[in-house]
């Protein structure tokens, strides 16, 4: 397996390359419009057919790349099961998998943080936890239909289930973090290790963040997959 982890700076989100090595088919978990040169210039370097792009959720802080990279690639634009994109080729919902060659990519439905959130658990010893999961922390709830009880029942019953060995790749970090484990982020994630559900939800309630930036163009964009030009004539 090939596995990369790319970043964007100006919304913090890390793009996933995944790749199975001999059949050179690859997934781009999360990409990001500006991104896009960059991550079809490693495609090419790397010998790489792009058959999806799959999405954690629709995103509220930066305009994904699936529609630019479908149009230059041919690959699929793949959301959550219930997420609110007419544009997908096809939808995915908790526990179907993706294969590619040896490579199994299988959804974990962790609503939250908006209310059709996946996370994806990658050849059974890394998950890519999107938004519900941050190392040291989590996605905010206060839009999209989030709910923190919610969320905090996705981490706590689904992601904190798998074994305390398996890496934590989040959707963004703001610290400069890359990778955890389950078992640290049993132990140290101060926002479930040191709250109980109910005081989750109190903290949660009372976090009065900015929205983000790019939430009012970026939202209606990613109904689009990215389209924003079919957004401009809506």
């Amino acid at each position: 397996m090939l596995f990369r982890q790319l970043f964007d700076a100006e919304s913090s989100t890390y793009t996933y390359l995944i790749a199975d090595t001999n059949t050179k088919e690859a997934i781009l978990v999360d990409p990001v419009l500006e991104q896009v040169e960059r991550d079809l210039k490693l495609l090419k370097e790397l010998g790489l057919t792009l058959r999806y792009c799959l999405e954690t959720h629709i995103h509220a802080d930066h305009i994904t790349g699936t529609d630019k990279l479908r149009s230059a690639t041919g690959c699929l634009g793949i959301v959550p099961q219930k997420a609110h994109a007419a544009c997908a080729d096809c939808y995915i919902g908790d526990g179907e998998k993706l294969t590619l060659g040896e490579l199994t990519i299988k959804a974990i439905a962790t609503p939250g943080h908006t209310d059709s959130h996946n996370a994806y658990l990658v050849n059974n010893d890394r998950v890519l936890t999107g938004d519900a999961l941050f190392i040291r922390g989590c996605g905010r709830t206060d839009f999209q239909s989030g709910d923190a009880g919610t969320l905090y029942d996705s981490v706590t019953q689904r992601l904190f289930s798998l074994p305390d060995d398996t890496l934590v790749y989040p959707g963004h970090d703001y610290r400069g973090h890359t990778v955890s484990t389950i078992g640290e982020e049993k132990r140290w994630n101060p926002r479930f290790a040191e709250c109980s559900r109910e005081g989750f939800i109190e903290l949660m309630g009372n976090l009065n963040l900015p929205n983000p930036k790019k939430m009012m163009e970026a939202v209606p964009a990613n109904e689009q997959c990215g389209n924003v030009t079919a957004v401009a004539v809506h």
